[in-house]
């Protein structure tokens, strides 16, 4: 039904709650789209089947997959291009971190 779009949002109210600052958005944005990634392939490693139906249940596969399961047309790929937008400034404060410590 709508469970995986009802985890997405109640994710990032969580995010935009506990933070102030625009960096930390970015931050929890990624952090959420990457734990979707991993679960779902932890889902396919996993022999148990109601651990694997339980992540199918309530944890969506990626942002863009909630993104396309949900709309389509010329909002589908607004929102798809805000998702690359938002995944790029991630991308760039994750390097820039990694350049100001000097461990790149």
């Amino acid at each position: 039904m709508y469970l995986d779009l009802i985890v997405l949002i109640v994710l990032f109210v969580v995010v935009i709650i506990y933070s102030r600052r625009f960096q930390t958005y970015i931050f929890g944005f990624g952090m959420i789209d990457i734990l979707f990634r991993i679960l779902n392939i932890i889902k396919s490693f996993i022999p148990i089947s109601e651990v694997r139906k339980f992540i199918s249940t309530y944890v969506p596969s990626s942002v863009p997959g909630v993104i396309n399961r949900y709309t389509s047309g010329l909002i589908n790929n607004v929102l798809i291009w805000v998702y690359v937008i938002i995944m790029g400034i991630f991308l760039y404060f994750i390097v820039k971190i990694f350049i100001k410590r000097k461990k790149f």
